[in-house]
């Protein structure tokens, strides 16, 4: 099996994006302004009709096994070894994320919860373009507005947004209201993860060559 061009890098742009991703999570979580859009989606669906039956952990893992199993259908090609270390890891990273700030800031001032979201923003959006751009897999979730704009032929950053705000208004319609933070994310991740894209990702990984 032939590997892919550059494919150590690929690999460290993998786990790089998804353990950053995973923190950003962490920052989004402490600085109490809202989650961003696909858990908006996600806890509204899971609060409104299965809080009573599971626990979150479960719901959420059986939730994105669901959405694997549709895009090994339109998104085969973007499933690998990030879709699984979303799939599995995220939640303890996010955990630990959380503790470490938690510990430094236990309540933290407005400052700090603004520096917080505008951490977990950026950073979120440059994970996100490092493990897409390394194309060894990206999360069930992101995986859906990529196969959009590539089989539509439309920008990606507008197919982000019309996603990001089909998951807010879904959450906000089962009863999670959601924050300032999942409106900026809504509005701003697909255009900030196209800018790391040509910014960062794209000319590093494009950078040299492997054998």
């Amino acid at each position: 099996m032939k590997l892919p061009e550059n494919f150590k890098k690929r690999v460290s742009m993998t786990t790089v994006g998804v353990v950053l991703c995973a923190a950003a999570v962490g920052f989004f979580k402490c600085s109490q302004f809202g989650v961003d859009p696909f858990q908006c989606f996600a806890q509204g669906i899971w609060g409104r009709f299965f809080s009573a039956r599971t626990d979150y952990g479960l719901y959420y893992t059986i939730l994105c096994g669901i959405m694997l199993l549709i895009d090994l259908f339109i998104a085969r090609s973007y499933m690998g070894v990030a879709t699984l270390v979303n799939m599995f890891l995220t939640g303890y990273i996010v955990d630990f994320t959380s503790e470490i700030i938690t510990h430094f800031s236990p309540e933290p001032s407005l400052l700090a919860r603004i520096v917080f979201l505008a951490v977990g923003v950026l950073v979120m959006c440059f994970a996100s373009s490092l493990y897409m751009t390394s194309n060894l897999g990206v999360s069930v979730y992101d995986a859906i507005p990529i196969v959009i704009a590539e089989k539509r032929k439309l920008p990606f950053k507008f197919v982000r947004i019309g996603c990001d705000l089909l998951c807010v208004i879904i959450g906000t319609l089962s009863g999670l209201m959601p924050g300032i933070g999942t409106l900026i994310t809504a509005f701003f991740m697909g255009p900030l993860i196209v800018f790391f894209n040509h910014s960062f990702s794209e000319p590093f990984l494009s950078k040299g060559s492997e054998k």
